[in-house]
């Protein structure tokens, strides 16, 4: 019940938290990669043994192309993908990458892609969100009082919300800092997170639903606080097992995956929080208030 009790302090930390994020987002913007602003890519492959990937980055350095995004493909080939680069910078980039080298193709990526790939991604988010929203309304459908079922709908994607912007915030930091690029892992990792916490908002709210139906509990502030004390060991150890696996991700893990798997723990982190620190305190605040204004 601790965490009903102090439902405005846990709030009141997510607040600050989205607004910090907000304010991230506002002040260094996000470096985008050039899957949204266009730039070149070219595979290669070896027909030796392929060097470590360090190895071509610092090959690459040597030139005046700025960052270059190198991935691994197949057994012997490298992505890479680089800012526009005129036939010149072309085969500078062939040149320094070795004798033993093929090059598999080269593609010009243009701004136009970029801007399809933003419009699918927020069309995408929009989607998830109302399907959320619609598939939470109908399984919580005879769940009508005190808190309507189109209710937790609507809260879970305040949750998720709150859960994208944070990491999407820290992320802002890093490109600041290091220079990382959003390309369509970070995408993929935004649409990950979105399915990781409305699943364990849902545990929460069903258990809700449940002590509700079963009506053990004389009111409905003590009901969510039961529910909570039921499924926070469940959900804390599910998550941190998750997480565990993440940030060995993050720091065993090959380069190319590195940012998608610190996006997927930060946003792992922040949705077991929102749902039981933001989700389940904002029904109480909204029962509170429907019962102010009826």
């Amino acid at each position: 019940m601790f965490i009903i009790k102090y439902k405005k302090i846990f709030v009141l930390i997510s607040v600050a938290l989205v607004v910090l994020s907000i304010g991230a987002i506002s002040y260094f913007g996000l470096n985008m990669g050039i899957d949204f602003k266009g730039g070149s890519l070219t595979e290669v492959e070896y027909t030796n043994a392929r060097p470590e990937q360090t190895v071509v980055e610092s090959s690459l350095k040597t030139l005046s192309i700025g960052q270059a995004l190198i991935q691994p493909i197949g057994e012997k080939g490298f992505s890479i993908k680089t800012r526009d680069v005129t036939d010149k910078e072309h085969k500078e980039i062939i040149g320094v990458l070795g004798k033993d080298v093929v090059e598999k193709s080269f593609t010009s990526i243009g701004p136009s892609v970029g801007a399809e790939l933003v419009r699918k991604s927020l069309i995408s988010f929009i989607l998830v969100s109302l399907g959320i929203i619609f598939w939470i309304a109908f399984s919580f459908r005879k769940v009508s009082k005190p808190v309507s079922s189109w209710k937790y709908g609507l809260i879970a994607i305040v949750s998720l919300i709150h859960d994208i912007i944070i990491p999407v915030g820290v992320f802002a930091v890093l490109s600041h800092i290091s220079g990382v690029e959003v390309d369509t892992l970070f995408v993929v990792a935004v649409l990950t997170i979105l399915g990781l916490s409305v699943s364990d908002t849902i545990v929460v709210f069903d258990r809700i639903r449940e002590n509700i139906r079963i009506g053990h509990f004389k009111t409905f502030d003590e009901t969510v606080g039961k529910s909570l004390n039921q499924v926070f060991a469940r959900s804390i150890a599910t998550s941190s097992t998750v997480i565990i696996a993440l940030l060995a991700l993050v720091f065993f893990g090959p380069k190319s995956t590195k940012v998608f798997a610190l996006m997927l723990t930060a946003g792992m982190f922040f949705g077991t929080y929102s749902s039981i620190f933001l989700a389940s305190p904002m029904l109480v605040f909204v029962k509170n208030w429907s019962e102010k204004i009826s």
